[in-house]
Parts: C-alpha cells; structure tokens; sequence
C-alpha cells in the first residue's frame, strides 16, 4: 500500500515535502499530486474514485484558505483522508483548520494542525500499519525512539541544574 499526497497548490510543497521525508523514513511509498478541489474539481474527483484500484491506502490533502480538498477526496473515496490545513496569508491558517475540521456527517475527515505535515504523515503509516506488522513495529520503534530522546534530554537537563 502507498499514501497519495494531494495539495491544492504547489505554493503548499515546502510543507508537503516534510511530508514525503517522514513516509520515506518508514518506507512508505507514496506519490504527491498537484489538483485543486476548485479549479480541477473533475480532476479531483477521478483521483479519489481511482485511488483504492491504484494502490493507495490512504491520502493526505493538503490545501489552505477554503481547504474543500480534503472534502472533495473523502466524498468520493472509500479510503481515510487526512487533512493537512495549510498556513495561509489570509487568516494565518485558521481558515483552512475550520474548513478542514467541520465536515458534514458522513464525510469524515482525519485532520491534523496546520502546517502538520510530519504529524499527517505518522498517521497515514499508523492506518496502514493496522494491516502491516512490519509497518506496525516500524511504528513501535519510532515512539519508543521518541521516548528515549526525552528521556535522555531531562537527563542532561537534570544534570546542568
């Protein structure tokens, strides 16, 4: 199973390339796409309807301002879609985490902070982990890495008082 990454626009890569760098550290395959849920609407919704006979496990949409990406992939998608809300210009992102967040019932969407790339990418791994046990330690060992750096870091913070 690969993660299809889908931003609105290509201003939004710098974010989404934090992404790709966290998938491509567990192994994931993925592949980043570039359609808009307003101006390639036809685009966008091809995409979502291929996605599970294309190999996709899950998609992470990232888009800023109105953010109807996410939306647009998950109406039409049987697979999770997670919501990467974008820092915008407008409303310093708020915009895009409200228009991300407030689905109407029965259109799910998995939403994560703004620009939270690395944290939308762990989970998309952790949904295909559920049917991957290697994938599924892959995450074990990340979290317990995680652990042993702050455990190291009060360490020495202790040790400089």
């Amino acid at each position: 199973m690969k993660v299809a990454i889908v931003m609105g626009s290509k201003s939004d890569y710098p974010v989404v390339e934090k992404a790709e760098a966290m998938l491509r550290d567990f192994g994931v395959e993925y592949e980043t796409r570039i359609i808009s849920a307003h101006r390639t609407p036809k685009q966008a919704e091809e995409f979502a309807a291929n996605a599970e006979a294309n190999g996709f496990g899950a998609i992470i949409a990232a888009a800023g301002k109105a953010a109807h990406l996410a939306g647009v992939l998950a109406a039409t998608t049987p697979l999770p879609v997670i919501g990467l809300p974008m820092k915008s210009s407008t409303m310093d992102g708020l915009d895009s985490l409200l228009s991300v967040v407030q689905m109407p019932k029965g259109v799910p969407v998995a939403t994560v902070a703004i620009n939270g790339a690395e944290n939308a990418a762990i989970l998309a791994v952790q949904i295909l982990a559920a049917a991957d046990p290697a994938l599924r330690q892959k995450i074990k060992d990340f979290k317990k890495k995680q652990e042993e750096e702050i455990v190291a870091l009060d360490r020495e913070f202790q040790n400089e008082k």
